[in-house]
């Protein structure tokens, strides 16, 4: 019984009091009779109680109000509120989580948090489009984790989608050495090594399905450290120190993609562009995020690379004109 009230009692205090609000010793029995239908707990017990939990280590605090009342609050919490409100907005924006889940986890947080705190995370940080996940996310991600950690190969069948939306798996052996989740463009991705040809390999972990751990190895390979701005998930066929002329309005964008692999300085032929200079990854990907910016972005160097982009364009004309 002891222990049972001292739960209800940590419950109460971590939902109706904060740095701010503390409650009174007559406030907890009249919790503990009307909610937990524990009648006749004295205040001596309470205060007991109370001190067997500050002994053990939680920051209790204990204020003294009007008339020698003394109000007990909850001062130290795992998570500040911010903290606790950053964390609920993530997991509502979560493409891949379902709405259950979001409740489920969402429920779980406001437990750490008062009851005017919970009311303030009723304003929740929305998405403008959610398609279901394909699969459960999480779990995926605990198992490969798992067998990281472990230092064992895996295997497991890979979906793609077809034009009705549905997902045909791939029932494939592979022998692959599990190396790093990313987070990339919004999805989650695990790099590995083949066993077989010592190929970096990416696959996306929201369409994997049957994940089995294989046989323990000893070292994992390391993954090559880009060597330049990477605009994919996949790997680069080389690097590239590119200059681009760009219109000055996106200038923000492309420092922010680039990173600390660009410069910039003002284009002095033309006072609306600004040249960038930086050192890409190159490959297929980075011809159609040059295509995605129009005439706002232009390759002025090297000119092997221009005249490569330039054919490109070419034969996305010829695609169109009759």
């Amino acid at each position: 019984m002891d222990s049972e009230r001292m739960l209800f009692l940590y419950d109460f205090l971590n939902r109706r009091t904060n740095a701010e609000k503390g409650v009174t010793i007559e406030e907890i029995q009249r919790y503990l009779a009307e909610e937990k239908n524990m009648e006749r707990v004295s205040a001596a017990t309470i205060r007991r109680d109370l001190e067997r939990m500050m002994y053990a280590g939680y920051d209790i605090d204990i204020r003294r109000g009007p008339h020698n009342t003394h109000f007990y609050c909850m001062k130290g919490k795992p998570f500040k509120f911010n903290e606790i409100r950053f964390i609920v907005d993530s997991i509502s924006i979560n493409k891949f989580l379902s709405p259950e889940q979001k409740r489920k986890l969402i429920h779980k947080f406001e437990g750490l948090c008062s009851e005017s705190e919970v009311r303030q995370l009723m304003s929740r940080v929305s998405i403008s489009t959610c398609g279901a996940p394909s699969l459960d996310l999480l779990e995926n991600l605990d198992t490969i984790h798992r067998i990281i950690a472990e230092k064992r190969t895996l295997n497991f069948d890979y979906g793609k989608m077809d034009a009705q939306r549905h997902f045909h798996y791939q029932e494939k052996s592979r022998t692959l050495l599990p190396c790093q989740v990313i987070y990339f463009s919004e999805r989650f991705y695990l790099k590995c090594y083949s066993v077989e040809n010592s190929h970096l390999r990416t696959y996306r972990i929201d369409r994997m399905r049957n994940i089995v751990a294989g046989e323990k190895f000893r070292q994992l390979p390391e993954i090559p450290k880009p060597d330049g701005a990477v605009l994919d998930i996949f790997e680069p066929k080389y690097y590239e120190l590119v200059t681009l002329r760009v219109k000055r309005f996106l200038l923000d964008d492309m420092l922010e993609q680039l990173g600390a692999y660009a410069s910039a300085q003002d284009d002095p032929d033309n006072s609306g562009f600004v040249l960038v200079r930086a050192r890409i990854g190159i490959n297929d990907s980075f011809h159609r995020w040059v295509m995605k910016y129009g005439g706002n972005v232009e390759i002025l160097r090297p000119e092997n690379l221009r005249r490569e982009f330039a054919e490109k364009v070419a034969e996305l004309y010829r695609q169109y004109w009759d």
